[in-house]
């Protein structure tokens, strides 16, 4: 793999404030100015409406949208494209989409070649190397859980922390994370609302209002503050 342009949002909407509101300057200085974004609508149903909604946001700051299909055209667009963004919804229904057309492995190939990635939601759960620390119901089977890959450790968006006053029984986000460490040894990075993850190549930074919780087998899940150098995290194991 190349050294990637990576911008991996937690979320798409902070309470309170407009959708991408909460971290668009920050994701216009990683996009440089006024571009053309593929857009990958795949994990709503409504592909249509949801790539509207995108263009109408991102045409307020001067950047084209222009979604993709699962036709051959798409892979045509994503050529022509300053950058890809891979949107938000049920993850299973977008990483079945990306396989069952071919994209996932175009879109990765063109973010290895240089193409500048950014991800939202599911659109950041399939830039780890598999689904498997989704949040979402399996509404549908994909071929397989792969995904992207784009880094090498998984995450979990929206990442919740157990709260002590609740009384739900059910398990707690941290369980299930513990859970699926008990069976796999790659890393998972939970990003709590409102923080995203940049990377440019080797260096991958922790930014946004809020942290992230790593965890690892067999160690205490570790704290990670906003500007927090995850770097460490690309380092192959």
């Amino acid at each position: 793999m190349t050294n990637p342009r990576l911008f991996l949002l937690s979320n798409s909407t902070q309470s309170g404030r407009g959708l991408f509101d909460h971290a668009m300057p920050e994701l216009l200085a990683f996009l440089g100015g006024p571009r053309r974004l593929a857009f990958v609508p795949f994990a709503l149903k409504d592909r249509r409406g949801y790539t509207a909604k995108v263009a109408e946001r991102f045409a307020q700051e001067g950047i084209e949208v222009v979604g993709l299909g699962t036709d051959a055209r798409a892979a045509k667009t994503l050529a022509k494209a300053d950058a890809v963004f891979v949107g938000g919804g049920n993850t299973f229904r977008l990483v079945d989409a990306l396989q069952r057309s071919g994209l996932l492995a175009a879109i990765r190939k063109a973010v290895q070649g240089g193409l500048p990635y950014v991800g939202s939601s599911a659109g950041t759960n399939v830039a780890a190397p598999t689904i498997r620390t989704t949040n979402d119901m399996p509404i549908l089977q994909p071929r397989r859980f792969d995904a992207i890959g784009l880094v090498p450790f998984q995450i979990n968006p929206h990442y919740v922390d157990v709260d002590p006053s609740s009384t739900h029984m059910g398990e707690s986000r941290e369980q299930r994370l513990r859970e699926y460490l008990e069976e796999n040894g790659v890393p998972v990075l939970g990003l709590r609302e409102g923080a995203w993850l940049w990377r440019e190549g080797k260096v991958l930074r922790l930014q946004g209002a809020n942290g992230a919780r790593l965890f690892r087998r067999g160690k205490a899940p570790l704290e990670y503050p906003p500007g927090a150098d995850l770097s460490f995290l690309l380092k192959k194991r």
